[in-house]
C-alpha cells in the first residue's frame, strides 16, 4: 500500500508513532495547512514528502490510497475528492457526519471500483470476536449498559469560549459524534441493527457535551452514556439470564473483558497482542484492498452505513443539527 494522509492532529501523531509495526505500507506524502508541523512530521516519521494543497498530493500518480484524518465535517469532502482522483480511501470514524453523505461516497466508489473503508479500532480487536462468540453464551440478552465519560482537555477552553472542533458543531462535534460513536458501533459489532433509537443529550453552546442513547432491540435494551463534560469509572456489560460480561477499559480499546456465569467468579479473558490500538484496524484494512477482497469491503462499508443511519437517527430526533445536517 502506497499511502498518503491528510490531517496532522492526534489520531494523525497516534498512526504514525505506530506506524513502525506495520509492514508493507509506503509513506508517499501527507497533506495539512501547518507547514511547520508538517516539517516535523517529516523528521520523525518516514515519509516522503509533505504538501500544502491536498490536490496536489492527489496527483501523485504513485499514491494508492488515502488516509482522511481531519475533522469530522471534512471527511465526506477529503474522501470525495480522493475517490473522483482514482485513489481508495480509509477515513477515520465518525465516517461522515450524516447517512446521505456515507451513501454518496459508497456510490462514487463502486462507479469507480474503488475501495472505501472506515478506520475504527474496535471493529477489528482479536477481544471484538472473542466478544462475539462469548455473548452466545450467556443466554437471552437482557440489557447492555456502556459508559465512555472522559472529561475531556479541552472542555475547560470550550467554557471559556475557545471552541475546539470536538466540541463546534460546525464541525460535527459533540460527545456522540467523537466517544459515542464506538459504543454504537461495537453494540451493532455484536447485536447489529437496533429496532429504535432515541438520543437525551445535555446541551452546552449548540453541542452535546455528554448524552444518554438509548438502542431499543425488542427483546433486550442498551443504554450508551458518553460525556466529555464529566469523569466515570470505565465500565461496560452486557447482562443474559445465564451470566454477565463486563469490560474495565474504553470502548475504544476492549484490553480484555470478565465474564461470569450467575452466582459464579469473574474469569478474565484478552486475546489483543501488545500492539497500538490502531494496528489491529490498519492490517485488516490493507490485507482487504491488497488482495482485491471486494466483498468483505462491502459487508464492512454496510455496517458504517448501518452505524451512520444510527448517528443520523439520534441526532435528528434530538435536535442535535449540524450544518451539513
Amino acid at each position: 500500500m502506497k499511502l498518503g494522509i491528510v490531517g496532522s492532529g492526534m489520531i494523525v501523531k497516534d498512526f504514525l508513532k505506530m506506524f513502525n509495526e506495520l509492514n508493507g505500507i509506503e509513506l508517499l506524502g501527507i497533506s495539512a495547512r501547518n507547514e511547520e508541523n508538517l516539517k516535523n512530521l517529516c523528521v520523525q516519521y518516514p515519509i516522503e514528502r509533505y504538501y500544502l494543497s491536498y490536490e496536489e498530493m492527489l496527483e501523485n500518480k504513485d499514491i494508492d490510497t488515502i488516509y482522511v484524518a481531519v475533522p469530522n465535517d471534512l471527511h465526506f469532502i477529503m474522501s470525495k475528492k480522493a475517490l473522483l482522483a482514482g485513489k481508495n480511501v480509509i477515513c477515520e470514524k465518525p465516517f461522515t457526519t450524516n447517512l446521505k453523505e456515507a451513501l454518496e461516497l459508497k456510490e462514487i466508489a463502486e462507479k469507480e471500483d474503488l475501495f472505501l473503508l472506515e478506520a475504527i479500532p474496535n471493529r477489528f480487536f482479536p477481544n471484538t470476536y472473542l466478544l462475539k462468540e462469548k455473548v452466545k453464551e450467556l443466554g437471552n440478552i437482557r440489557v447492555i449498559n456502556f459508559n465512555f465519560s472522559q472529561y475531556s482537555s479541552r472542555y475547560d477552553r470550550f467554557k471559556k469560549g475557545d471552541i475546539a472542533p470536538a466540541f463546534d458543531p460546525n464541525h460535527s462535534g459533540g460527545s456522540l459524534m467523537d466517544l459515542g460513536v464506538y459504543n454504537i458501533n461495537l453494540i451493532m459489532e455484536l447485536f447489529g441493527k437496533p429496532e429504535n433509537v432515541d438520543y437525551y443529550p445535555n446541551i452546552e453552546r449548540g453541542i452535546d457535551t455528554s448524552g444518554v442513547l438509548v438502542m431499543d432491540y425488542g427483546y433486550m435494551k442498551a443504554v450508551c452514556v458518553a460525556a466529555k463534560d464529566c469523569q466515570a469509572p470505565l465500565s461496560s456489560t452486557i447482562q443474559g439470564d445465564e451470566g454477565y460480561i463486563v469490560m474495565r477499559s474504553p470502548s475504544s480499546q476492549i484490553t480484555e473483558f470478565q465474564m461470569a456465569f450467575n452466582k459464579q467468579k469473574e474469569v478474565t479473558y484478552n486475546e489483543n497482542g501488545p500492539h497500538n490500538r490502531m494496528y489491529y484496524e490498519f492490517v485488516e484494512l490493507k490485507k482487504i484492498i491488497e488482495t482485491n477482497d471486494k466483498e468483505k469491503m462491502a459487508a464492512l462499508l454496510q455496517d458504517t452505513l448501518d452505524v451512520m443511519e444510527v448517528l443520523t437517527e439520534a441526532r435528528k430526533k434530538a435536535g442535535v443539527i449540524f450544518q451539513w445536517y
